[in-house]
């Protein structure tokens, strides 16, 4: 439905005709839930790392950029292992290397540049390839800069949808527990950049910068390059500069405790969740962060068969600019019907015949979503934004305050409950706060 709006009144451009044609009423400025304020935060415990220094070139590497040093690095980080832990560095120079393992009590600090063997000489190919940087279970690490951490991922990129190809994380840890990726910079690596996963906790990721080029890029296109995809528990990530071809940031279930600042994004497909969220996420604010080209500024995607309860979610103080769409929210990722897989085109009519299921323990539930003080402009031809919830579940407690975007497409919300826009301009071709609703109850306040 849309709907013209003014200081003083409201006017239905259009009866609603069906059961579940949405409704929208404007209302005066709405109290301030529980819910809606800003999520408390502690900050991480950062790791515990002796001062000890193991240099690299003291166990036999070579930063000439031709020998293989895999064996001199790992036995650096053994050493500093048996010595109650230290600092392993890599010092000026280009060091090539096969795949690491990390331990506790270790910084990995790189003061030149780490390179991971090209894919003609990396162990096991493109058939068996382990991750580059890994480990699990330890507690107190960190990998820290100035220098730079180079993947070499062009020639893997090619096989993101080949059968029977595998492709190696650049940084791969799982359940560990006070970790800290600090000042370094990440480039072109063959898959994901930084994955953390299982139950780790307590992990810092500050000043960061990641390039990769974009998915669409017409010379040299990356694929699945995730910047920093992240699961666990009690996570900051602040002061990082992505650009790359996927998530620029993600995280899936069992997440809670997150708090992305100061952050500039490029290239990639934006803040997002999902699209696995059984275990739920909550308590996640992004705060004073900057979009630029990237395909989606915050993304919160699942399906029926992969989702949990997703709450209290809060975005604040962000700026969009050329974006392909500033806020997607939606719970049919694996749709496979043509018509439910073009979000920038769906609208109220086609998202009305979207099948119900029953509800069961993987239905995505959303709730409590905040976003204040966002402003964004919209690239040519995109929407303004998209809410979608499903017909057996809506997504429900929904806020936009002070929020500014202009689009050529409008603004969908599609099976969804309480939602608020206070003091909003959404400005597409058909006027302000014109929006596309089906199955929804929206309270619009004027600027």
């Amino acid at each position: 439905m849309n709907l013209n709006t003014t200081h003083t009144g409201w006017h239905q451009k259009r009866p609603a005709r069906r059961r579940n044609e949405g409704t929208a009423i404007l209302a005066g400025l709405m109290l301030l839930s529980p819910w809606a304020e800003a999520q408390s935060f502690v900050t991480p415990k950062l790791p515990e790392i002796p001062a000890g220094i193991f240099d690299v070139t003291k166990y036999g590497a070579v930063g000439d950029g031709v020998a293989t040093n895999t064996a001199a690095i790992q036995a650096a980080i053994n050493a500093a292992t048996a010595a109650g832990g230290g600092i392993v560095e890599v010092p000026a120079g280009t060091f090539l290397s096969g795949p690491i393992q990390m331990a506790s009590r270790i910084n990995l600090r790189v003061q030149g540049t780490l390179q991971m063997l090209p894919l003609e000489k990396y162990p096991g190919g493109k058939a068996d390839p382990a991750n580059f940087i890994s480990g699990a279970g330890l507690q107190d690490l960190a990998i820290s800069g100035p220098g730079t951490i180079d993947g070499q991922g062009a020639p893997w990129w090619p096989y993101a949808k080949t059968k029977g190809a595998s492709r190696p994380r650049m940084i791969a840890l799982s359940s560990c527990e006070r970790l800290l990726i600090e000042g370094i910079t990440l480039k072109n690596s063959p898959m994901f950049h930084i994955a953390i996963s299982g139950k780790s906790a307590q992990v810092t990721v500050r000043g960061v910068t990641i390039r990769a080029p974009a998915s669409t890029d017409p010379d040299c296109p990356s694929h699945n390059t995730d910047a920093c995809d992240v699961k666990g528990q009690h996570i900051l990530i602040e002061n990082c500069d992505v650009s790359v071809g996927d998530d620029n940031f993600t995280c899936g279930g069992d997440t809670a405790d997150v708090l992305i600042t100061n952050c500039v994004y490029g290239y990639g497909h934006g803040v997002s969740i999902g699209s696995y969220t059984r275990g739920g996420v909550s308590n996640l604010t992004v705060i004073n962060c900057t979009f630029n080209h990237t395909d989606t500024g915050i993304r919160i995607k699942t399906d029926r068969d992969r989702g949990g309860f997703v709450h209290d979610l809060s975005y604040q103080n962000l700026r969009m600019t050329n974006v392909g769409c500033p806020i997607l929210i939606y719970a049919s990722y694996e749709a496979k019907e043509r018509e439910y897989r073009n979000l920038t085109k769906l609208t109220a009519e086609i998202a009305a015949q979207y099948p119900a299921a029953p509800v069961t323990s993987l239905t995505p539930i959303y709730r409590n979503l905040v976003f204040s003080n966002l402003t964004a402009t919209v690239e040519a031809g995109g929407r303004a934004g998209l809410i979608w919830g499903l017909p057996e579940m809506a997504v429900t407690n929904v806020r936009l305050q002070n929020v500014n975007i202009t689009a050529d497409r409008p603004f969908g919300i599609y099976d969804a409950q309480a939602v608020r826009l206070v003091d909003c301009k959404i400005t597409t071709p058909e006027g302000v706060n014109q929006l596309s609703c089906t199955n929804a109850h929206v309270t619009i306040n004027s600027p």
